[in-house]
């Protein structure tokens, strides 16, 4: 009886590893190939979309500095955090407290971006490219 016993805990050993290795196996095989290695950095494609990229900043900075009427601004959203806070809406409150902390934030890099997107373009006039050296049609 003890000799059947080891024997069924060895072949039991045994199903666990074969289960193993196969499931391992398509797991290696599966494994992905490499990404292709970029032929240029892409500047063209940069030079390209810089005015609608400068233009989309601008937009975006001229509607978080707009007045409390206009709709995505820093100053309206201040106000209606005040307005939530003044009703004793604690939840709306801190709910429009957190994005008007976020929409802060974006200022600072939208103009950072602002900033490197003049030097951008600088580079792309040097060089030749843009929009603006493109052949018309």
């Amino acid at each position: 009886m003890l000799s059947y016993r080891k024997a069924g805990a060895t072949l039991g050993a045994l199903a666990l590893g074969g289960t193993l290795l196969a499931a391992a196996a398509p797991a290696q095989a599966a494994s992905p190939s490499p990404l292709p290695v970029p032929k240029g950095d892409g500047a063209k494609s940069i030079c390209k979309r810089l005015p609608k990229t400068e233009a989309r900043i601008q937009k975006a900075l001229t509607r978080l500095n707009g007045p409390d009427t206009e709709a995505g601004s820093v100053a309206r959203l201040e106000q209606r955090v005040g307005n939530a806070k003044t009703a004793g809406q604690t939840a709306i409150y801190t709910y429009l407290n957190d994005r008007l902390t976020f929409r802060k934030s974006l200022i600072p890099t939208l103009t950072t971006r602002q900033n490197d997107l003049t030097a951008v373009a600088s580079w792309c006039s040097s060089q030749g490219l843009g929009a603006s050296s493109a052949p018309s049609q």
